[in-house]
């Protein structure tokens, strides 16, 4: 069963999203990487405030896993950063958990379903399944 978040979850979630989309691009940026934009969709809090799950998209999407795997490896790092970037609105920061956000991917494909002369609504083998991760 799934809660209304808090104003607070809310709160620092917006401020996480806000913060991590500002250092990852940063970060991007400054290596030179190329052809590559990243996006920090949402930030979920847990009740507890200990745990925030951040769900990245990616495009060109062939990147992401690549991508997700720097992300969960470099972790702790990224959650330094943070701490010390948000040590005056935060006491205790949370735990980051990376997930790939494949919403606009998911679209895509019912829009390209959509648009094949089958008609997916009759035949849903058409449309492939999202599986919950």
């Amino acid at each position: 069963m799934r809660h209304e978040e808090t104003e607070r979850q809310k709160k620092i979630g917006s401020l996480l999203q806000a913060e991590l989309a500002q250092l990852l691009q940063g970060t991007i940026r400054q290596s030179g990487i190329k052809n590559l934009i990243l996006s920090v969709t949402r930030v979920h809090v847990s009740v507890d405030l200990s745990i925030a799950k951040v769900y990245i998209s990616v495009f060109p999407s062939e990147k992401a896993a690549e991508l997700l795997n720097n992300l969960r490896e470099n972790h702790f790092q990224i959650k330094h950063d943070m701490a010390s970037r948000l040590k005056h609105q935060l006491r205790k920061f949370p735990d980051l958990s990376f997930f790939q956000d494949d919403a606009l991917d998911h679209i895509e494909s019912i829009d390209r379903a959509l648009n094949t002369p089958e008609n997916p609504i009759e035949s849903r083998d058409l449309l492939d399944k999202r599986l919950k991760k």
